[in-house]
């Protein structure tokens, strides 16, 4: 089957990363990528070389899209605490919204993927670094601006925040809003205090 004319690899690239976060990587068929993109499993193949490498390219989409939903999140107006709270509910939010619970496409990914998949594993470790390195920042700034205490570790914090953030997206797909926000509200309680 020829391609078609209104083929456009960066719009198959994000069908196939809904796909692949709907069903996983390995629950995800090659009819499954032809039926989500409207292409020919053989214009997909020539086009990315294989499912695998189609992957990779969705995982490298998921990561800059996150990255730029956090970055615009965490640099809105307020306290690095306000601005992390909002983001943590905000993802969960989504992640209750939809008419299927699919939680976290890195950390599915890592779940089903991780320590298995050298180059999966590698794509989940730079989502994560990036998403502390974000997080990281805003904790700086709120020390420079005043609502951070200067004794705050910051980069453990920011560990921690991950952390919580991962386990907020896994949690989602099994528990309801209420649980998820007495979990972001605990993890923040008598986090991040104001310099005296």
């Amino acid at each position: 089957m020829g391609r078609p004319k209104n083929f456009e690899p960066d719009a198959a690239v994000a069908q196939a990363m809904e796909t692949f976060w709907s069903k996983g990587y390995a629950g995800t068929s090659p009819a499954d990528l032809a039926e989500a993109t409207g292409v020919g499993k053989g214009s997909l193949y020539h086009t990315f070389g294989s499912k695998r490498e189609l992957f990779g390219k969705a995982l490298d989409l998921y990561g800059k899209a996150g990255s730029e939903l956090t970055e615009a999140y965490l640099n809105e107006p307020g306290t690095a605490k306000e601005r992390i709270r909002t983001y943590l509910v905000f993802l969960v939010e989504v992640d209750l919204s939809g008419p299927v619970r699919r939680g976290c496409l890195a950390a599915n990914t890592a779940l089903e993927l991780g320590g298995k998949d050298p180059e999966a594993t590698r794509a989940v470790q730079r989502m994560t670094d990036d998403t502390i390195r974000l997080l990281s920042e805003r904790l700086r700034r709120g020390q420079r601006e005043g609502d951070v205490a200067e004794e705050v570790d910051v980069e453990a914090q920011a560990h921690f925040l991950m952390n919580t953030l991962v386990g907020l997206r896994v949690m989602a797909q099994t528990h309801d809003g209420p649980v998820l926000r007495r979990v972001i509200d605990t993890a923040l309680a008598g986090f991040l205090p104001q310099r005296r």
